[in-house]
């Protein structure tokens, strides 16, 4: 099975952690990091 890498970029923190939260929990995929870009704007990387 091949991999594919799943990004969602936010306005802020919370709701990185939130939409990361609602990934994991729903599909089978792993947390690989996040990245703050600036301005607010956060983005959460997935596996």
């Amino acid at each position: 099975m091949q991999e594919a890498l799943g990004m969602v970029e936010t306005k802020g923190l919370i709701a990185t952690i939130e939409a990361a939260d609602a990934m994991v929990k729903s599909a089978n995929v792993t947390l690989v990091g996040y990245e703050k870009i600036g301005a607010g704007f956060v983005t959460a990387i997935v596996r």
